[in-house]
């Protein structure tokens, strides 16, 4: 199994995640970026945003995995961050990652992996 890497605000961190959970992650912010665009386009019009659902992406294997976003608190997708939680049975690590990043790891993840 590859070892995806994400790079945080501050400092990294590596996993072991299969090629099949990282194209359902992809799918996920696909969706996520599709809800922050759609509240972008409303504010610049000058409307009143239609509340999005928020992005709740959860992993099991060797480590327990989610990602969450509330996309209706950030103005664009490159504005958005993330909330990730990474455990397994000696460490839980929970700390905020940008969007952008977190989109740019996984791509690179997936290119290394197929």
């Amino acid at each position: 199994m590859a070892q995806l890497t994400l790079n945080l605000i501050q400092g990294a961190v590596s996993f072991s995640f299969t090629p099949e959970a990282a194209m359902g992650l992809k799918n996920e912010i696909n969706q996520l970026m599709q809800s922050l665009k759609a509240i972008a386009a409303n504010t610049s019009s000058g409307g009143r945003p239609t509340p999005q659902k928020s992005m709740e992406y959860r992993y099991t294997g060797e480590v327990f995995l989610e990602v969450f976003c509330n996309p209706n608190i950030y103005p664009s997708p490159f504005a958005a961050k993330v909330l990730l939680t990474i455990r397994d049975e000696r460490i839980r690590l929970t700390t905020e990652a940008e969007l952008t990043r977190l989109i740019e790891d996984l791509e690179e993840y997936l290119s290394n992996a197929v």
